[in-house]
């Protein structure tokens, strides 16, 4: 039998800061039974018995779908269930997820008038998810001892990390609870774990809007205006944090910015998909992550980054233009997505419509047009709202009888690349606003190849402007507040509760 801590019964609570304080109690009673247990086998102890800690869970009753409205939640596409019924999730890390936690809860007790039942779930956490982000124990161990760990200690289990609750395909047995998020505990610890290995920087340093792009070019330029942010006495960044969660602070701030782990250290070389982050209270700031090239990089990022519950992603990044019409620095806002980058196909069906989102498109719009000064037919002239066509293949041009070149036509598309259904698709698949901005770099079908002299010249000349028109699109979203962006056109019949 496995060997748990001392048993905490499970408790029901008035208010979400009691019910937090619960969980927190419970999640750390467990995590320091891990640590200390592999601590002892690490030293040696052969320990007695196998070692168990499980996740807390919390779980409310609704005896009826009529619904408080209140100034809080009045409009809120999230907050609430659908039916009567008892629901429940396990939880992690209430230190990274405290502020988010409360706020679901709250929403929850302002609709429904519940309680709150906190206890420990039967869901072991896997010894590698409960040990701090520094911690060297697994890797110090000799060959023969770490293999001894899978009889001691529970290890991942992907059955219990599954997106089945995200796809719509999750099934219920008779007598379980529904679910109140979208990612169990597991899932959530799976992605925080992946994070750090590819972006290089810790998850509490990721913000609730994120950029991606495929071109380093955007980064050096991210890099250059966060630094210059941080040397601004006025600017509302608090800090700029680089791969190795290397924290450069505001100059004139007095209150040290505190991270989740010591003084970071540049990177000997940059990780597979470099992360950087522009900091403001409540993870207000802007995130940006250099995704490299193909589908295959933008489902990794985004299926991990989507635990976090940002409020917004964008793609920023270069395209193929496929009208005559359009010139080389021409911008294309996309309003409909072609997924022929079937990544994705087995956990949203192609014939799932992908829809723009309004509040991101209207503050793309604006921002282009703030930072290019173009109004009217000007901006008509520069930027193109249309189709973007997304495939997996990167020398399309080159399949025969073109047969690309019908298809696009076909689907009324105005550009091509290999990133941007695919974030929209995930950014669709797991409820959080999305957008793309590209920008026109070469136009194969009309004999505009990108060629290594002009590609430099158009980098120079277009990169700051799209990336200042990425940074002011999030500043219109933020400024409009985060509870317009979450659309209920994202969320399904039988709709999780927690945004």
């Amino acid at each position: 039998m496995p060997h748990p801590p001392t048993f905490i019964a499970p408790t029901r609570h008035a208010s979400p800061e009691a019910a937090l304080a619960q969980i927190r109690l419970i999640y750390d009673q467990q995590v320091l039974h891990l640590r200390e247990s592999v601590q002892r086998f690490a030293a040696g102890d052969p320990l007695a018995q196998r070692v168990r800690g499980c996740y807390p869970y919390v779980r409310i009753q609704v005896d009826s779908t009529a619904r408080k409205q209140t100034p809080e939640n009045l409009g809120l596409s999230y907050g609430f269930v659908a039916d009567p019924g008892r629901y429940e999730t396990t939880l992690t890390r209430p230190d990274l997820f405290a502020d988010y936690y409360l706020t679901q809860l709250g929403l929850l007790q302002q609709n429904h008038g519940v309680e709150f039942e906190v206890g420990t779930s039967t869901q072991p956490i896997p010894i590698h998810f409960s040990l701090a982000q520094d911690d060297p124990i697994e890797g110090s161990l000799p060959p023969d001892r770490r293999a001894l760990m899978q009889d001691l200690f529970d290890l991942p289990d992907l059955e219990s990390m599954d997106d089945g609750i995200a796809n719509g395909t999750h099934r219920l047995r008779p007598g379980d609870p529904q679910p109140l998020s979208l990612f169990p505990a597991a899932r959530v610890d799976y992605s925080l774990q992946r994070l750090r290995h590819y972006t290089g920087t810790a998850p509490e340093w990721f913000q609730n809007f994120v950029l991606f792009t495929n071109y380093q070019f955007y980064i050096d330029e991210f890099v250059r205006l966060g630094h210059e942010a941080m040397a601004d006495p006025a600017s509302g960044y608090a800090a700029f944090i680089e791969p190795g969660n290397v924290v450069t602070q505001r100059a004139g701030q007095t209150e040290a910015v505190v991270g989740p782990t010591a003084p970071g250290v540049a990177p000997a070389r940059l990780p597979q998909m470099p992360a950087y982050h522009l900091v403001r209270p409540g993870r207000g700031g802007i995130t940006m992550v250099n995704i490299g090239v193909g589908p295959a990089n933008a489902k990794t990022i985004t299926d991990h980054i989507a635990v976090l519950r940002p409020h917004a992603w964008m793609m920023l990044g270069h395209c193929a233009g496929l009208r005559n019409s359009q010139q080389l620095g021409d911008y294309v806002l996309a309003h409909a997505y072609v997924r022929e980058d079937h990544v994705l196909d087995e956990d949203l069906p192609p014939w799932v419509p992908i829809p723009a989102l309004a509040e991101i498109q209207l503050a793309l719009e604006k921002a282009v047009a703030d930072v290019t000064r173009c109004e009217g037919a000007d901006l008509k002239r520069i930027m193109r709202t249309g189709t973007v066509a997304s495939t997996d293949n990167r020398n399309w041009e080159l399949l025969p009888g073109k047969q690309a070149q019908r298809r696009f036509s076909q689907s009324r598309a105005v550009a091509l690349d290999m990133e941007s259904a695919t974030i929209a698709a995930n950014g669709f698949r797991f409820r959080v606003p999305y957008g793309t901005l590209l920008c026109v770099s070469d136009k194969p079908l009309h004999g505009e190849i990108k060629l290594p002299g002009m590609a430099n010249q158009f980098y120079r000349e277009r990169v700051d402007q799209h990336l200042r028109i990425g940074m002011r699109a999030i500043e219109i979203l933020s400024e409009g507040g985060s509870s317009r962006l979450h659309s209920r056109k994202l969320r399904s019949f039988d709709e999780v509760a927690f945004q």
